[in-house]
């Protein structure tokens, strides 16, 4: 299974939009090491010609620029693509407005859990994806999906399993417990080659936005081939102590790596082949590679994903 990373920033990208802090205006300036990131989203493929993408981040189009397995064969017909499938784990504003650019009247079978379906449904603006060229298929909450595009099945399964998680940005309830949040708001994935056997080593478990590590999860995930995580902040108060922001991650819905219940802390005694952090909040230290935080990080087996980061399982 061949793994593309598009986009390994949080919501804005690295450097954001209307970020003037320092992490951002090195990258802004092009300081050797501080890579620019869009926003997450990756790939996945069982052959290399039929490919499902996982999250569609608002710079999709950028995205597929940047990557040529994505892109309309030269020998195609005028209009075409090898993406056979987009996937949703949640529906932030950085998972879902990508859609709107993949309105083009291209088939593809997109896939979410029934609370993100309901989302974009209430939303008239994601008709544009006409249902004539766009199925939309419900993930279980928990369950094993074969993932087929316009023609059948492409070679991969999604088994979508619960994480603790928050209710997007735009539908929070400030009246309710946990803003609204509801079982569907957040899933984890296991994508694996069809016919793949689970303890084979060769699982990527895709999972980028989560609030804890929890028993279960450290469970499903052991043995597994690769980890790709939610990274957004290093410490759950990084935005106030930057200055750009209030929240915290805990707020946002997102673990910290660091501290006692952090993920590195959380993930030590997890075993796995490769363990990758994404979805990096544009205050995250680690993406400075020369820092101490980014150090820490990688002392403690982890790798920290960019653009264009490839991997094979």
């Amino acid at each position: 299974m061949k793994i593309r990373a598009l986009g390994a920033a949080a919501g804005g990208g690295f450097p954001q939009w209307n970020c003037n802090a320092p992490l951002s205006r090195a990258a802004r300036t092009q300081q050797p090491g501080f890579l620019p990131r869009t926003q997450s989203s990756i790939a996945a493929s069982s052959n290399g010609r039929s490919w499902a993408v996982f999250n569609a981040s608002p710079d999709i189009r950028q995205q597929i620029a940047q990557t040529p397995e994505l892109q309309p064969a030269a020998d195609g017909p005028l209009r075409s693509t090898p993406i056979r499938a987009v996937v949703l784990t949640n529906a932030d504003v950085d998972h879902i407005a990508g859609l709107l650019t993949l309105r083009e009247k291209e088939p593809f079978t997109l896939y979410a859990t029934r609370r993100v379906l309901d989302t974009l449904s209430a939303n008239s603006i994601f008709n544009v994806l006409d249902p004539a060229f766009v199925e939309r298929r419900e993930l279980p909450l928990e369950g094993i999906t074969e993932l087929e595009g316009p023609e059948g099945p492409i070679g991969l399964t999604v088994e979508s399993f619960l994480v603790p998680g928050k209710v997007a940005l735009f539908l929070e309830n400030t009246n309710e417990t946990g803003f609204g949040t509801k079982d569907g708001d957040t899933v984890g994935l296991a994508i694996r080659v069809s016919g793949a056997e689970a303890s084979a080593g060769r699982t990527l478990f895709y999972v980028p936005g989560c609030a804890a590590v929890e028993a279960d999860l450290k469970s499903r995930i052991s043995g597994g081939g690769c980890l790709m995580f939610d990274g957004t902040v290093f410490e759950d108060d990084e935005m106030a102590r930057t200055g750009v922001g209030s929240k915290t991650g805990a707020r946002m819905g997102h673990i910290s790596m660091n501290g006692p219940s952090g993920s590195l802390s959380a993930l030590a005694d997890v075993e796995l082949k490769r363990r990758v952090y994404i979805h990096i909040n544009n205050t995250n230290p680690v993406l400075d590679p020369a820092s101490r935080e980014a150090r820490i990080v990688a002392e403690a087996g982890w790798e920290v994903a960019h653009d264009g980061m490839e991997l094979e399982l």
